[in-house]
Parts: C-alpha cells; sequence; structure tokens
C-alpha cells in the first residue's frame, strides 16, 4: 500500500510539474507575440524606406 501512495503522488508531482511547465511556455511565447506585435507596428509607421528586396537587373 505504501509504494502505491508514493507512487500516486509522484504522478501527481509530475502533472503539477508539466502544468507549470506548459504555462510558462505559453507566458513565454505570448511576451515574444506581443514584442513582435510591437516591433511590427513601430516599424510601419517609419518614415525610413527599406532596402530593396532584390538587386536591380543590369
Amino acid at each position: 500500500m505504501y509504494e502505491y501512495e508514493i507512487a500516486q503522488f509522484r504522478s501527481a508531482e509530475l502533472i503539477r510539474r508539466a502544468d507549470h511547465e506548459r504555462l510558462a511556455r505559453e507566458a513565454v511565447r505570448g511576451a515574444r507575440r506581443e514584442a513582435a506585435e510591437r516591433s511590427t507596428e513601430t516599424e510601419s509607421h517609419t518614415s525610413r524606406h527599406r532596402r530593396p528586396r532584390f538587386a536591380r537587373a543590369a
């Protein structure tokens, strides 16, 4: 019986850790998304011209 309780405790602990790591990954993803959205918003409103994507043909 003792081994069963230890296994149950271990299982619950692993589930808690997985939930915590999942939440941490989601928070990081959300922060990166917000930063990317902010950077694209600021870039789109600048008067600076971007470099042409391709070189001109001769």
